[in-house]
């Protein structure tokens, strides 16, 4: 019997029958949300420091460093395995200007459907477990790429040190800038303590770059204090509904869209080869990507690699897309070639927005 109609939530048609997955993969406009893919530093602590990213497309920016870690984490609710943990490192009181901040920012190709800067601007609900140490009421903020549109909505913490689901609706922007392209389309701001400078009213829109509500708790003001989250889920539509669990696999080719490494788990192996007829010959290697980039990404060789008759560490060149020219001079005839010697000889590959 063929198929009837298609419930999108459930994955089961009308008559029982079951859909293959992934039918509605572009529901969560949230890539990593369960906190699964943490390429760049895996479960080691880390301290913010200007901006960076810290897991697969998770951001902290940060105008004080030293004021709070970060690590991937294995506390999570049921369901989950694994969240993005912040710890305040001393009890700092947040200046007018400061910000301390975690932050997705969303692809225009991801959310160009919404609509958002038109007339017909699409509702979108925002749904996402915290567990904190401390209680009150928080703030989360979506801006646009040019920072100069932006949402603070609220949401509480009940229980301390307990998980809780948030779900928040927000109508979308009729005005304003909003990419569709490979840009920014949208960011996503979880305050952690932001001063008054971009601090602004709840719950509206505004012609203001702010990273929260005023008034909202500041997680760095209280030393020791810890903020977890996970599943998170940014969807078309004003009901939040069950999180958009993917493949292992597909969610870090989503994520290696924008970040990948090459070379950093297999110490030992040929990162470049070559042979050479005379001394001095250049000697070429192409990297192709597990994954096609957003954009011409910054490469980078990391640490200094064992050479085997080549003359200095290889070269970068002509970065596109899809590969990269490593190059290097040989300094005697035959093999030649370079070899990452462990773990911290590696290559990143970086096109985050």
């Amino acid at each position: 019997m063929p198929y009837g109609t298609v419930n999108a939530d459930s994955l089961v048609s009308s008559d029982g029958g079951v859909i293959s997955p992934n039918i509605n993969s572009l529901r969560n406009r949230i890539i990593n949300g369960a906190m699964v893919i943490s390429q760049y530093n895996g479960t080691s602590t880390v301290t913010p420091s200007g901006g960076q990213y810290t897991m697969d497309r998770w951001k902290f920016s940060v105008s004080q460093s030293s004021k709070l870690t970060t690590s991937q984490s294995s506390v999570a609710p049921i369901g989950f395995t694994n969240s993005l943990l912040a710890t305040s490192s001393s009890a700092y009181s947040v200046a007018a200007g400061d910000y301390f901040v975690i932050s997705q920012k969303v692809e225009g190709f991801n959310c160009s459907d919404l609509g958002w800067g038109t007339a017909n601007a699409k509702t979108v609900t925002l749904s996402f477990w915290v567990n904190c140490s401390l209680t009150g009421t928080f703030a989360v903020t979506i801006l646009n790429g040019a920072n100069n549109r932006s949402y603070p909505a609220t949401y509480t913490v009940n229980s301390a040190n307990t998980w809780e689901q948030k779900t928040i609706t927000i109508a979308g922007d009729t005005s304003g800038t909003w990419l569709t392209t490979n840009g920014i389309g949208l960011d996503i701001y979880w305050n952690l303590g932001v001063g008054s400078t971009y601090s602004g009213t709840a719950n509206t829109w505004s012609a203001s770059q702010y990273y929260s509500a005023t008034g909202a708790t500041s997680v760095v003001g209280t030393n020791g204090a810890t903020f977890y989250i996970t599943g998170v889920q940014l969807e078309k539509g004003s009901v939040a509904t069950s999180f958009d669990y993917r493949p292992y696999g597909t969610e870090l080719a989503l994520c290696q869209r924008y970040y990948e490494e090459i070379g950093r788990a297999s110490s030992g192996g040929l990162l470049m080869a070559g042979c050479s007829t005379v001394i001095g010959q250049q000697i070429n290697t192409t990297f192709v990507y597990k994954v096609t980039k957003r954009a011409a990404p910054t490469v980078t060789r990391v640490g200094s690699w064992n050479l085997i008759n080549v003359a200095g560490q290889p070269n970068i060149y002509g970065a596109d897309v899809d590969n990269v020219l490593f190059y290097a001079s040989s300094s005697a005839t035959g093999s030649a070639y370079a070899q990452n010697s462990n773990a911290n000889n590696y290559i990143t590959i970086s096109a985050e927005l």
